[in-house]
């Protein structure tokens, strides 16, 4: 079914490669006008993100360099959907290779489009329950994390203090909170 809002593609110029995600040029119509116009489309793998809880509530976080904002950030463990991988597969990979802890349980909290204005990938967020360290890091070579850990109560408030500050992990970290109805295990 048309609508008055859904821009009518015309083409594509080929996607420049970038190694984590192309970018294509595509041109469309106006709904409404015909007028055509040139979208910049961000093409990236699906990215998980995991929000591990011990088995004393406390949540695994990691500590990293972020070159997009030349700064640390504290974060959930996560990162990107090989190809032909599922989502929760990617989360348990992520989960043991950023930490070296693995989980007994394992749930679907919810999926976020990171920015629909210009990117077509999603980010699904697992809850990852009894997570224990079982076995050493091992990093792609462009990483260096360090591992830390916060009670699950104290979420909201390294949120407010601007200490934890990525929107995909705050948008996990929403996700917790609907299914178990504050900040505990649901």
């Amino acid at each position: 079914m048309k609508d008055d809002l859904s821009w009518a593609p015309i083409d594509d110029d080929a996607p420049v490669d970038f190694r984590v995600f192309t970018v294509t040029r595509r041109r469309a119509a106006h709904p409404r006008t015909g007028q055509v116009r040139t979208f910049s489309i961000i093409d990236a793998p699906d990215w998980v993100n995991v929000i591990a809880l011990t088995a004393t509530d406390d949540v695994v976080l990691v500590r990293q360099f972020r070159h997009g904002t030349a700064d640390l950030t504290l974060e959930i463990p996560g990162g990107m959907v090989d190809p032909g991988e599922a989502p929760l597969a990617a989360a348990q990979r992520e989960l043991a290779e950023e930490t070296g802890y693995r989980a007994s349980a394992w749930m679907a909290l919810g999926v976020v489009e990171p920015n629909p204005a210009i990117q077509s990938n999603r980010c699904h967020t697992f809850l990852a329950l009894d997570a224990a360290p079982v076995e050493a890091q091992t990093l792609d070579p462009g990483e260096i994390i360090r591992i830390e850990s916060a009670p699950l109560a104290s979420i909201a408030g390294l949120v407010e203090a601007g200490e934890i500050r990525h929107a995909l992990v705050i948008a996990g970290f929403f996700h917790l909170l609907r299914r178990a109805g504050g900040w505990r295990r649901p």
